[in-house]
């Protein structure tokens, strides 16, 4: 699941109508690059095959100043639908590959763009999901298994159950914290971060 084509849609969304510097110097000042493997050249590339997909349209093409020719883009209904389902996957669906965690920083950048209850269910359903692999890897690590050579690689199975317990405690964690009403959510007020016109030029 790429995390860069959630963010591109989530920032794009936020202002209603975006070029693709506004979207690559917003995602910078979030350090997207870092914790959602989002480089300026991806962004450009998403803007583009999503447009060809119909998920975005050009809205305008025009020159800022002494800056060179821009196209505007904003989000068309099959967009929305995109960034709703991608949200909803990236939030609600684990996988420990390093994709997943990257477009599990995305999701979470955008999680206050869905209903209270809609992430909490979300977020329960991964819990759910890791429960069920944290018990398989403590039956194996319990009775142990023909690890083959070398023996070490006992301690990738240690690795993914500490790497589990602990976004599992953060989920819990955040299930608890939205159950008690922190951020403001996309059914709480309009203007909630990641909500059409959340953001300004």
């Amino acid at each position: 699941m790429s995390a860069t084509r959630l963010l591109v849609l989530g920032v794009v969304r936020m202002y209603g109508q975006a070029h693709g510097y506004q979207v690559r110097r917003e995602l910078l000042t979030w350090s997207a690059d870092k914790w959602g493997n989002t480089a300026p050249g991806s962004i450009y590339h998403a803007l583009r095959k999503m447009a060809r997909e119909k998920l975005l349209e050009e809205v305008e093409t025009g020159a800022e100043g002494r800056g060179p020719d821009r196209t505007a883009y904003q989000l068309t209904p099959d967009g929305e639908t995109e960034f709703q389902v991608l949200l909803a996957k990236s939030l609600s669906e684990y996988d420990d590959g390093t994709q997943a965690g990257y477009a599990l920083a995305a999701a979470v950048t955008f999680i206050t763009a869905l209903p209270r209850a809609r992430a909490i269910g979300l977020l329960r359903h991964r819990i759910n999901q890791m429960e069920g692999s944290r018990t398989i890897v403590a039956i194996v690590l319990e009775h142990g298994v023909d690890w083959g050579h070398p023996q070490h690689v006992e301690e990738l199975y240690r690795l993914w159950d500490t790497s589990l317990d602990a976004v599992l405690g953060w989920a819990r964690g955040l299930v608890v914290r939205l159950e008690a009403g922190e951020y403001v959510m996309a059914d709480d007020a309009a203007g909630a971060f990641g909500q059409p016109g959340s953001a300004t030029s």
